[in-house]
């Protein structure tokens, strides 16, 4: 059973990388973490500048820990005395790391912000985002993309910093304006205008949320 899961994964990747590539964007599958692993490195020259929002996938297969090595250079905001400055310092890293939230079979990218430094940092800004994607967020279309984003990452997330939302409560979005709420900016990413920057890894395994 686990064998045919993971078969339909693969033929499933395939397609979602054809609709990347038909929107500008380069997409890469790989059979498991480890082979994650390897790809992202192979995409990140040495002595980059790494930023990063907060990708749980990337942790997951072990680059963030990779790119602490002293040949990248890490902006780790979470050690940061200035939280702010080390954000305003990504839009002008070489590379960001990202996960999504939700992505279509057909290749546009879904993803839910609060502080809204990932999304911004997504759309303009660092000259490469390099997205690490299990293909457990991988949806039919926009909606069940939208539905995954706010239904399965938000509660989760909101449960995982301790927020006071109606999500952290009940476990489903309740399109609610508490000041907790993480559900502040949404970016559809459907096209690149800019060639070589997006680039997606799907992964054959379940990551992130």
């Amino acid at each position: 059973m686990e064998e045919n899961r993971r078969k339909r994964n693969e033929l499933l990747a395939y397609k979602v990388i054809k609709g990347l590539k038909s929107r500008n964007m380069d997409a890469y599958y790989a059979e498991d973490r480890e082979a994650a692993l390897k790809k992202a490195l192979e995409l990140i020259p040495e002595g980059s500048s790494i930023a990063m929002g907060g990708c749980m996938s990337a942790r997951e297969i072990g680059l963030v820990d990779a790119v602490q090595d002293p040949k990248y250079r890490f902006i780790d905001r979470d050690k940061a005395e200035d939280k702010r400055a080390a954000m305003l310092q990504a839009y002008d890293a070489d590379v960001f790391l990202s996960s999504a939230n939700a992505i279509t079979e057909d290749g546009v990218i879904i993803n839910i912000d609060g502080n809204s430094n990932r999304v911004s940092a997504i759309a303009q800004g660092p000259k490469k985002v390099l997205f690490i994607v299990g293909m457990n967020k991988v949806c039919s279309d926009v909606d069940a993309a939208m539905k995954r984003a706010r239904n399965v990452a938000a509660p989760i997330n909101a449960q995982r910093f301790g927020l006071s939302t109606p999500c952290a409560e009940t476990g489903s979005c309740m399109n609610c304006k508490s000041p907790d709420t993480i559900c502040c900016q949404f970016l559809i990413t459907r096209f690149s205008r800019h060639e070589g920057r997006i680039n997606v890894i799907l992964v054959n395994d379940d990551l992130g949320f």
